[in-house]
């Protein structure tokens, strides 16, 4: 996937943009939704303050589009995601020990499309959103001349001190880290402190802003009681895990629930759930990926989901409880966000699929839960990190914004300011 925005500040349409390219991969959908979210917060800064010329935002899954091999270690990823869970340890293990965003065989049939890409782009900016990207994209900075215009970003997305070592680039400019226990990571892996800034996760705004729709209204249109307590349960991007499991547990709850099951992109899952959720004495709306995930969050009192970093810091902003699965060991570079999760009180851990049973007995809705306000250790409180992320990547890129008060005068006259995404 290419996508680009065109952001302008100012009224200079033939000036020639300056350039932020954003690089990921579909490992799961975090780093999907992290990348989203920084343009969505670029889009939304360049709106308000405007700047002196055009911005453009080009992002790309560049790991599998780089090579057929690469392809399939996404892939194999997925899969392990959809279907065994308990076996991605291993993964990480072999990864960690192989180092292919080290090897120079690897470099090898990566280089031609990386190189043909950055070319294309000319960014001003490199930002890296993934752990396999950063060394190679440090690499082809390097030979193909383009680091003399423009620097390397990384934004780390695993909020805890127990992630890929690929994180680590050393080469980068700048890493952003989610919080002091990634920092110490960074660390410890041989990144200079002067070259890591502490802000936080890079979450949605729309995790922050009202609904498009009421609780009762979602609620309503997916068949569902208007008033009855909702559980949301999350079965991830991939859609895989123990959530069926919990599922079919919930049966023995005797207090009245009705549950929005989502099995993101498995099909499989998504043709099991909607016979399961038939015979089942729970009403229950199943639903595949869903790309609103603010509004089902919104609409819920209880999330079960993995520990995944982005998922589990969206429900954060949401002011949504969580029940944390850990029926499977959770992944290496997942275990530190769930146990910061549940010694903070965000979240309980389910650990056999009964104990969904106690926790949705006690669960309080919502809008209760959101009252409290939010732990600041391990910068949990925020939730509003990617504005500043955006700032932090528009300054290194060397943008301007206007004056104080221009960009709505601009605004008001009819000058347009922004343009939304489109692809190529």
């Amino acid at each position: 996937m290419n996508q680009t925005s065109n952001l302008s500040g100012s009224n200079l349409p033939m000036a020639k943009p300056t350039t932020i390219s954003l690089f990921f991969s579909d490992t799961g959908g975090g780093h999907r939704s992290a990348v989203e979210a920084i343009q969505a917060a670029v889009e939304q800064l360049c709106k308000e303050r405007g700047t002196k010329k055009p911005v453009k935002v080009v992002i790309d899954n560049v790991a599998e589009n780089s090579h057929p091999i690469n392809r399939k270690f996404v892939q194999f990823y997925n899969y392990l995601l959809r279907h065994n869970q308990a076996m991605m340890k291993y993964y990480y293990a072999f990864i960690e020990a192989v180092k292919p965003n080290d090897s120079e065989i690897a470099w090898r049939f990566t280089k031609p499309y990386l190189e043909s890409k950055l070319r294309s782009i000319d960014p001003d900016l490199t930002v890296s959103v993934h752990p396999m990207c950063n060394q190679y994209l440090a690499r082809c900075l390097k030979e193909t001349g383009l680091n003399k215009q423009s620097k390397l970003v990384t934004v780390v997305t695993d909020p805890n001190g127990d992630f890929w070592s690929g994180w680590a680039s050393l080469d980068s400019d700048l890493t952003v880290a989610p919080n002091d226990l990634s920092k110490k990571r960074l660390m410890d892996l041989g990144v200079r402190e002067n070259r890591i800034k502490v802000i936080g996760m890079p979450i949605h705004p729309d995790f922050r802003n009202p609904p498009t729709s009421s609780k009762e209204e979602f609620r309503h249109n997916l068949g569902l009681t208007r008033d009855l307590p909702t559980i949301c349960i999350n079965a991830g991007w991939a859609g895989g895990g123990n959530m069926m499991e919990v599922y079919k547990a919930l049966h023995s709850v005797t207090r009245p629930v009705q549950v929005i099951f989502l099995c993101g992109h498995n099909q499989e899952l998504y043709a099991t759930m909607k016979r399961e959720a038939r015979r089942s004495p729970i009403p229950t709306a199943v639903l595949p990926f869903h790309d609103r995930l603010a509004d089902v969050m919104a609409a819920s009192d209880l999330m079960v989901t993995k520990a995944g970093g982005l998922t589990t810091f969206e429900a954060i902003a949401r002011r949504l409880p969580m029940a944390i699965d850990t029926i499977t060991d959770p992944m290496p570079q997942e275990l530190g966000t769930a146990q910061i999760l549940v010694a903070e009180g965000l979240g309980q851990r389910v650990n056999k699929p009964s104990d969904i049973v106690t926790i949705a007995e006690n669960m309080v809705l919502r809008e209760e839960f959101a009252a409290q306000p939010l732990p600041q250790n391990h910068q949990l409180d925020r939730v509003d990190a990617v504005f500043e992320i955006a700032e932090t990547l528009l300054q290194m890129a060397g943008v301007e914004f206007l004056p104080v008060g221009a960009a709505g005068a601009a605004m008001e006259s009819g000058e347009s300011v922004a343009s939304r995404p489109s692809s190529i």
